[in-house]
């Protein structure tokens, strides 16, 4: 009987058999840190890698791990997949390295790290090729085999994506209300004939400790004054196209070339009909704040591939989804009627773009009975009529 076998008695017999004890005294090791922020919510990316490194360390290093490698993605929604995140799809792609320096992946919090079922598509990429994955909520290691961090690794994903559901619902709300009741700005660029100024300390008192300021709109008045021109030119019978042709020979600026540093998409080298018809659109020109004209709709990448995630495009909202402030909330440049008559005149040219004038009747023309019924048997197109003397009449 060997050494080995005497200080332990099922050591030679593990060996002959082929069983891999576990030994739960061994330390981890090296391994790789992956956390996320997203900016959406004005999250500040230097506390939040923070906190989640932190918090990593001490789950791991009183086991004997070691973080030396991070990855962090800052901007990405935890809706994401792991492989359009750009320091996540790194991770990924570094698990081919045979030579990456750690056999483990830890991270600080898992909701924010995967959302929905992406957790069920990057755990077995890792245990494809080795390597441990490491999450405080399960107070160890993920083991496949386990039913219950299945199940648990399933409902933090299906809690990542109700947190964020509810946090974007009470923003929303949070906005509107905003917006009803005090007619604040709600960020952004401001509409062509407004500037954004300061309007004082931050309503709120958290805010207006941390030195943040209010926002307002105030008249911007060579802007203002080609508003109100477009506005006066299109109720007196100027078509969008007219308007932005005339504009653009006088030599006006138009929004993007005004303001090129809020216009970086826009090539600014004339007015364009859209830009004339979007601002006979804007209802802010009354006077009144007016939120959520546009929606953001997350739609799928790829129909045939729901791993692929979704991307986010914005979209006309819903009548019910605006909202409008009760009194005046920044200087206006048309009046309430003005806007209206503008509407009004631009409904009725809609309707007979898209109407098609009637069709008259070749006087003297014959009448088929069968028009537009009889199709050929062969390539399916529609049979006409036509005569041949004042009594036949055949179908082609």
């Amino acid at each position: 009987m060997s050494t080995s076998a005497i200080d332990d008695p099922w050591a030679e017999l593990d060996a002959l058999l082929g069983i891999d004890v576990v030994d739960l005294d061994g330390s981890i090791g090296p391994l790789a840190f992956y956390g996320r922020c997203s900016t959406e919510d004005n999250q500040d990316p230097e506390t939040s890698w923070g906190w989640q490194v932190g918090a990593a360390r001490a789950f791991v290093e009183p086991l004997g791990g070691v973080l030396v490698e991070e990855y962090f993605d800052v901007g990405f929604s935890r809706s994401v997949p792991w492989e359009r995140r750009e320091r996540a799809n790194e991770l990924l792609m570094a698990l081919k390295n045979p030579n990456r320096g750690w056999n483990a992946v830890v991270v600080g919090e898992g909701t924010r790290c995967w959302f929905g079922n992406q957790f069920s598509l990057v755990a077995p990429r890792l245990a494809a090729y080795g390597v441990d994955l490491w999450i405080p909520e399960l107070g160890g290691k993920f083991d496949n085999r386990n039913a219950s961090h299945k199940v648990l690794m399933s409902v933090l994903g299906g809690m990542s994506e109700s947190e964020r559901q509810h946090a974007q619902t009470r923003v929303r709300a949070a906005m509107d209300a905003q917006v009803i009741n005090s007619g604040r700005h709600q960020g952004g660029r401001p509409p062509y004939g407004y500037a954004v100024v300061d309007g004082g300390p931050h309503p709120h008192p958290g805010k207006a400790a941390e030195g943040r300021r209010l926002r307002i709109l105030v008249i911007d008045e060579p802007a203002a004054e080609v508003i109100r021109r477009i506005f006066a030119e299109y109720l007196n019978g100027r078509g969008c196209h007219a308007i932005a042709q005339r504009l653009t020979s006088e030599g006006i600026l138009c929004p993007s070339a005004l303001r090129p540093h809020q216009n970086r998409h826009r090539s600014g080298e004339k007015w364009h009909a859209g830009t004339v018809r979007s601002i006979l659109e804007n209802p802010r020109y009354t006077g009144y704040a007016v939120f959520g004209r546009w929606t953001r709709h997350e739609t799928l990448l790829d129909p045939d591939d729901v791993a692929a995630g979704h991307v986010v495009r914005f979209r006309r909202s819903t009548p019910d989804r605006i909202v409008r402030s009760r009194r005046p909330a920044h200087p206006a440049l048309v009046t309430v009627q003005t806007f209206t008559q503008a509407q009004l005149q631009r409904r009725a040219r809609t309707d007979r773009a898209i109407a098609p004038p009637p069709r008259r009747q070749r006087k003297g023309a014959r009448s088929y009975r069968l028009r537009g019924r009889l199709r050929c048997g062969l390539c399916g197109r529609i049979m006409h009529g036509e005569t041949r003397s004042s009594d036949t009449i055949y179908y082609r």
